[in-house]
């Protein structure tokens, strides 16, 4: 018995050990592109490339904000992010729990088609729907950004899995006591989803922020750029400046990796309660 108790620490600390080394071997380029960003112009092209910057700086943060406007870009991103990630928590947690919990005809055959949407890959409808987009005079504006993100079938079917799971009686005992539908969804159901609302807001803040096929078709002028789309503006004017890319791509990557952090207990909630039930 105690030689399998040992065995069963031995393979468990191979594992960990394994688990330890493939985490570091993940953050190893997260943590080179930080220390570049602290080094003087140039340091970064030495052959072989210095590890730790020799005398850390924050010249390449001060040129990036001061020369190349990155601070209105980020302003962009971060107000583009924010009102798609509102916008994407109010109409997908409406719809998705009116897919879980109200009753009207067509209901199942509607979500099946919006699954069936799932596989058309979305490089296919960015042609029509920047079409649509110059129809709507909405072109080079936050709002052709903004828009078309305010739903999304993910949103949609996360939300209804995660509602499917509330009791039906709960909310007819609310409806015998005159509750209206708006106030069920308000004040019973919405406190209810704060776990898969908070996935819902990570999934969708981070997939706004990162975003950079649609704001470069979408946008023309660079005052209007995201971050991602100025950052890529960046590299061609500046190619030969690695340490300044790199510190583009750290005031990238912080935002995103902050709200995750903070928020990661909600986050791993709503997946696992979302997919108790199905």
């Amino acid at each position: 018995m105690s030689r399998e108790i040992g065995q069963s620490r031995a393979w468990g600390g191979w594992i960990n050990g394994a688990l330890l080394v493939l985490a570091l071997v993940s953050l190893a380029p997260l943590a080179w592109m930080l220390s570049v960003s602290f080094m003087p112009s140039g340091q970064a092209s030495q052959f072989p490339p210095p590890l730790l910057p020799a005398q850390p700086t924050l010249d390449n943060y001060r040129e990036l904000f001061a020369r190349t406007g990155m601070a209105g870009n980020f302003l962009n991103s971060l107000g583009m992010s924010v009102g798609i990630t509102l916008g994407s928590l109010l109409f997908n947690t409406l719809a998705g729990y009116a897919f879980a919990k109200l009753r009207f005809a067509g209901r199942e055959r509607v979500f099946q088609a919006l699954l069936a949407a799932l596989v058309i890959p979305a490089q296919v409808a960015m042609l029509p729907l920047f079409l649509l987009m110059k129809q709507l005079g909405l072109v080079n504006t936050w709002g052709g950004v903004v828009v078309p993100a305010l739903a999304s079938v993910f949103g949609i079917f996360l939300v209804r899995q995660y509602a499917r799971s509330i009791p039906d009686e709960l909310l007819e005992a609310a409806r015998i006591d005159g509750a209206s539908e708006a106030r069920i969804f308000f004040q019973i159901v919405l406190p209810m989803l704060k776990p898969v609302l908070v996935t819902l807001a990570i999934f969708t803040f981070m997939g706004a922020w990162n975003d950079f096929m649609w704001p470069l078709i979408v946008l023309t002028d660079q005052e209007h750029y995201t971050l991602p789309v100025a950052l890529a503006s960046l590299s061609r004017e500046h190619i030969m400046d690695v340490e300044m890319m790199m510190a583009g791509a750290v005031i990238t990557v912080v935002p995103v990796l902050a709200l995750f952090l903070l928020l990661q207990r909600y986050y791993i909630q709503g997946l696992l309660l979302g997919s108790v039930k199905g």
